[in-house]
């Protein structure tokens, strides 16, 4: 009896876990932490997708907390930023569920391999099937890239790293096209990029600008602050990303109720001052910068299609062993994540 009401209490908290284990990365080849925290090629890890809440600076900041920060893209892999022009990442729960893994045989239109008709139509509860808390596509609090003209992620800042692009409406889907401003050079070995989604999420990326680059520096990036009943207030310029929810290191502090009287939450859209798309407002004076035409990183993975044309071949099953060992490991992950999970659904 003993033994099977233990096994009955650990299938309940796996079922719990595979609710609670859905947060949303940024997925690309030259982001950090691309294969976990292990020391082999790993297609479906999610360790870059842990979110980070109530920790200390130097364990959130580029996911320092679990080691993914120590785990660089491979030499010669970039994020390609085309100046005035578009780049695009996939947005999943896991890197299985992108064309990074599995030759994208289980790729879907949302980033959890489902295509999830309907999802979200009525709008009247958060969703939790990937947990991207929110309650529709309009609701969702916005996604930014920053950059910091440092190749060295050590030497990086809350002022040197600074927002230049916003997706509202995000994370929903899988894919997601950013809009890039008219930014200068990087430094011959790149520079870091950031991807935030508002408070809980800090990845890392090696990225480099290409195309025509711009003669103006951006300038050192502001700390955003809530101006959604006073647009005045808002921070014009360069600002830094959102860092809110955590032991220390906040650039942003609210409380009370927006204006659609919701407990008052950062978010990259207006509400904190930021525009939808590039923004194009966070440079110094032209001359500040040196104009370069910067050539295409060379492809050095071939992937799949971002859409595929027709339904892929799904793979096969995995084995009960897998099975057993993934929901030890979502179990894990539960024990750990369950205060955030209770501090957002007590919320809605």
């Amino acid at each position: 009896m003993a033994i099977s009401s233990h096994l009955s209490l650990f299938v309940l908290f796996s079922l719990l876990s595979i609710k609670a284990r859905a947060h949303v990365a940024a997925w690309h080849y030259a982001m950090y932490c691309l294969n976990g925290t292990g020391k082999y090629e790993n297609p479906n890890t999610n360790d870059a997708v842990n979110p980070l809440y109530q920790m200390t600076k130097e364990d959130w900041w580029f996911h320092h907390y679990n080691g993914c920060d120590q785990f660089p893209p491979e030499e010669g892999d970039f994020l390609d930023l085309p100046v005035n022009g578009t780049f695009t990442v996939e947005l999943a729960v896991n890197r299985a569920f992108t064309t990074l893994s599995y030759n994208g045989s289980e790729i879907a239109e949302f980033g959890d391999g489902d295509d999830h008709p309907g999802i979200g139509e009525d709008g009247k509860d958060c969703i939790n099937a990937l947990n991207i808390h929110t309650k529709n596509e309009s609701m969702a609090a916005g996604t930014a890239f920053a950059i910091s003209y440092q190749s060295d992620m050590k030497l990086v800042t809350f002022e040197n790293l600074v927002v230049f692009t916003v997706l509202y409406h995000t994370p929903w889907k899988r894919i997601a096209t950013y809009s890039v401003p008219n930014l200068p050079a990087c430094p011959p070995e790149g520079c870091i990029c950031a991807m935030r989604y508002p408070n809980m999420y800090h990845m890392g990326y090696r990225c480099k600008v290409v195309g025509q680059t711009g003669d103006a520096a951006v300038a050192p990036g502001k700390a955003p602050v809530w101006c959604e009943d006073d647009p005045d207030r808002c921070v014009q310029g360069a600002k830094q990303m959102l860092y809110w929810n955590q032991l220390e290191g906040n650039n942003i502090e609210v409380e009370g109720y927006d204006l659609a009287r919701d407990p008052k939450s950062p978010a990259y859209n207006s509400k904190c001052g930021f525009k939808n798309g590039a923004q194009t407002d966070i440079f110094l004076e032209p001359g500040t910068a040196t104009p370069a035409n910067i050539s295409r990183s060379p492809i050095r993975h071939i992937l799949p299609n971002l859409i595929p044309s027709s339904p892929r071949n799904k793979r096969p099953r995995v084995t009960p062993v897998h099975v057993l060992l993934e929901n030890a490991h979502r179990f894990m992950m539960l024990v750990y994540n369950f205060p955030l999970f209770v501090y957002y659904y007590a919320r809605w």
